[in-house]
């Protein structure tokens, strides 16, 4: 397996890069979310118009059937730019759901958040740790015309400036059941549907969404025996989110490496004390860790040889290592590194958030130890 980047893989980061080094740097996206704003409009056009929206989708909806490593190589630069736009909500888990159905429905909703036109959300947590699809328990009851929802979804992100919420529903049978899951399409403004909002610890618009009796037609269902889409789906994503935290560690170590040159104690710059050389030696080798292993998981998941396992031990490493990490530049920075002014405890807020999302580090360290206590690949 190559683990090197593509030329076309390097142009398209650096590209990212320099969008966001010219139109979002920690200023304007402080001012941003002070305002209110959720996430910026011209930022997600310019995405749009470089094809970074249709990079994991087909060419008929407009897309250009990128790799996993493609999206590796945008998701690092969005991390260490602490980017709050819905990427990963819209078009790595809701419309990598449309991207696996035939509806006609599904395709024509795919094809506008293609081009930027609509967001999409994604609601599948349930407030119990949904990492395993067939822990989903809301319930899709058979009627007349169609399905009615009921029950709740916790934590779906980008759900309040959503134009559709794709949600995971059971049709039959009870969890932790594999069988019975469906994906169905539906109109956040549509009777029944309730949405709480509420802002995260990492700066990003969330939701909790109650379904009351909600009437879906059956054309609205995108996905019938949904588990495997949904694991495919959510491990593609933990891929990109475990990118992502890398690229906020590797913003850690450059900016806490450059403080500690600059930052002087008695006369002298503290890197060069013992004890804070020692720390930024640590930053470095848990960063080489955390990135060989995203690189290795990339490669293995574009061979097709990355299994549950593999999946797991990136996961519960990125968790440990990332905490590690913003811990060391918290330490190395003092009281001012969480500070909201700098912007240390935001990307350490990001990593611990990517962390909980799809199971904690715990709980992947824990389904690899399962795995291979049964002799599990």
């Amino acid at each position: 397996m190559d683990f090197s980047q593509t030329d076309e893989q390097k142009m398209l980061q650096e590209s990212v890069k320099r969008l966001l080094e010219r139109s979002y740097d920690f200023e304007t996206r402080q001012k941003m979310l002070q305002s209110g704003r959720p996430w910026s409009p011209e930022i997600w056009e310019a995405l749009a118009e470089m094809g970074i929206l249709g990079l994991p989708f087909a060419e008929e909806v407009g897309g250009f059937v990128g790799s996993m490593a493609d999206i590796v190589a945008v998701a690092e630069p969005f991390g260490a730019h602490l980017l709050i736009e819905p990427y990963v909500s819209s078009i790595l888990l809701a419309g990598q759901c449309l991207a696996q159905s035939d509806s006609p429905a599904a395709q024509a909703q795919l094809a506008k958040i293609v081009t930027g036109e609509q967001t999409a959300a994604f609601a599948h947590e349930e407030g119990k740790g949904t990492a395993d699809p067939a822990l989903v328990s809301l319930a899709a009851t058979e009627a007349e015309d169609g399905f009615t929802l009921s029950g709740e979804k916790r934590m779906v992100l980008g759900a309040t400036q959503a134009d559709t919420l794709v949600v995971s529903a059971r049709t039959r049978g009870t969890a932790p059941d594999a069988d019975g899951l469906s994906l169905f399409m539906v109109d956040p403004k549509q009777q029944g549907v309730s949405i709480r909002s509420f802002v995260t610890i990492d700066g990003r618009h969330a939701a909790h969404i109650t379904f009351d009796g909600v009437q879906i037609p059956s054309d609205r269902r995108v996905a019938d025996d949904a588990h495997e889409v949904l694991q495919t789906v959510i491990s593609r994503a933990i891929v990109a989110l475990c990118a992502e935290a890398v690229g906020a560690m590797g913003a850690l170590l450059r900016q806490t490496s450059e403080y500690a040159s600059t930052r002087k104690q008695f006369g002298a710059p503290i890197a060069t004390f013992q004890t804070i050389s020692h720390r930024l030696a640590d930053m470095k080798i848990a960063y080489v860790k955390a990135r060989s292993c995203l690189l290795y998981t990339t490669a293995l998941m574009d061979a097709g040889r990355a299994g549950a396992p593999d999946i797991s031990i990136l996961k519960g490493q990125i968790g440990t290592l990332g905490r590690e990490i913003g811990e060391a530049a918290i330490q190395t920075h003092g009281g001012v590194g969480m500070t909201d002014e700098v912007s240390i405890g935001h990307f350490h807020k990001r990593i611990l958030t990517i962390n909980a999302l799809f199971g904690d580090s715990e709980y992947h360290f824990r389904a690899v130890g399962k795995s291979l206590a049964t002799g599990g690949a």
